[in-house]
């Protein structure tokens, strides 16, 4: 037995503006530029970890612009008060108070 085919879905006609998003990557000099770091600090952090995720296309290093966003809007903060700031920078200072 057979199920009955679903009924057409009514969905809204695709405007000629509404391309589909295709990720945007970027160099390590052009992540670093995007982030105003130094190229090398994304080299030292995709070695002891911290930085934002990469990929690796052959021996290429490309970072997806999304991932950048993402990294740098999980370091945004309201005051360096804020409990999650606090949590984060010591965490990190073996020693710290």
């Amino acid at each position: 037995m057979r199920p009955e085919p679903l009924p057409p879905q009514h969905l809204p006609a695709a405007t000629p503006t509404a391309a589909p998003q295709t990720a945007r990557y970027l160099t390590n000099n052009e992540a670093a530029e995007f982030l105003r770091l130094s190229p090398r600090t994304l080299e030292k952090q995709r070695v002891i970890g911290g930085g934002p995720r990469f990929r690796k296309f052959g021996r290429r290093v490309m970072y997806a612009v999304i991932d950048i966003e993402a990294w740098a809007d999980a370091r945004s903060f309201e005051m360096t008060s804020d409990p999650e700031y606090a949590e984060q920078h010591t965490a990190r200072r073996p020693g710290a108070r």
